[in-house]
């Protein structure tokens, strides 16, 4: 499949399950669930920081505005858009990265994926909560819905990989 209908069928993926399914859950302790930093793991690894934001942008301001969380989801993504290059340069296997390779569990290991896309989902939902409440006094309350918002987030993806990822076939 061309990587641009991949991309755009994956961005309404991510864009409806969040908006008209995820948002819809209501599970208790202030648990949010929030796939949609996986879309930016699953860009290319080749993919500029520009074109990283401006992605994470358009889909973080329609899922607001489809949320009416005015900017949460958009000013969250464009923090994971932005660290991402960081992280991956920080993980990075001894030979880099292969352009044509996706940044998924199946092909960069489950290692590698634990640690980056762990780190990534974590800095996303404290950002967001961070700015849910906008208010220093209330931050046990932050960490509390961030330490269990992400663990739950973070099965969703690793689960959606499994479901609707083909595993590379060793040659």
């Amino acid at each position: 499949m061309n990587v641009v209908v991949k991309i755009g069928l994956r961005f309404l993926f991510f864009l409806f399950a969040q908006v008209l399914v995820l948002n819809q859950i209501e599970i208790g302790f202030g648990i949010q669930l929030m796939i949609y930093p996986l879309f930016i793991l699953l860009l290319p690894v080749e993919m500029g920081v520009v074109t990283l934001m401006v992605a994470a942008f358009v889909l973080g301001i329609l899922i607001d505005a489809l949320s009416n969380t005015y900017g949460l989801h958009a000013s969250s993504l464009l923090i994971v858009a932005y660290i991402r290059p960081m992280i991956f340069k920080l993980f990075a296997p001894r030979d880099g990265y292969d352009a044509l390779v996706e940044t998924n569990i199946f092909t960069m290991g489950t290692a590698w994926f634990l640690k980056v896309f762990g780190i990534l989902i974590v800095v996303h939902h404290l950002w967001f909560f961070m700015l849910e409440m906008f208010k220093m006094n209330e931050i046990v309350f932050v960490l509390q819905k961030t330490f269990l918002s992400a663990p739950i987030s973070f099965l969703i993806c690793i689960l959606l990989q499994y479901l609707f990822i083909q595993k590379r076939v060793e040659k």
